[in-house]
């Protein structure tokens, strides 16, 4: 389980290096500009900019996946279930954007099978944790 250890903080570690990569623009220039993103974008969504949708994705796969790489590498109680939460709120996070984008490109298929995996991989480390 040491293996899966060391890829789950390694995976965390991108997703939150990631996260907080695509939010800070979002939250700085909400209008899209960076990123060269049309507001067109959140024309089926209840929000007029994407500062909102910046700031949570800050918080929930950029705090949240740090918090629990925190959790993984100090090997608190607890830390596999942090791990298997910050897969679901992944794998969440992409169904509710392609839901409200409605449009699929390859990021969203790749950070899907990401949140999966991690949701897998930390239910597979809450054995290590009882045992």
């Amino acid at each position: 389980m040491k293996i899966v250890r060391m890829i789950v903080i390694c995976a965390l570690g991108f997703l939150s290096a990631t996260a907080i990569v695509g939010a800070v623009p979002l939250i700085i220039y909400p209008h899209g500009q960076p990123w060269q993103m049309s507001q067109s974008y959140l024309a089926h969504s209840p929000f007029h900019s994407y500062l909102i949708p910046g700031i949570v994705l800050l918080l929930a796969n950029g705090v949240l996946s740090l918090f629990a790489m925190y959790e993984t590498v100090r090997r608190r109680s607890g830390y596999a279930w942090w791990v298997a939460i910050q897969g679901c709120v992944l794998a969440g996070w992409i169904v509710v954007e392609v839901i409200i984008l409605r449009e699929i490109i390859w990021p969203h298929y790749f950070y899907l099978a990401f949140g999966l995996v991690l949701t897998a991989l930390g239910l597979a480390l809450t054995r290590e944790a009882r045992g």
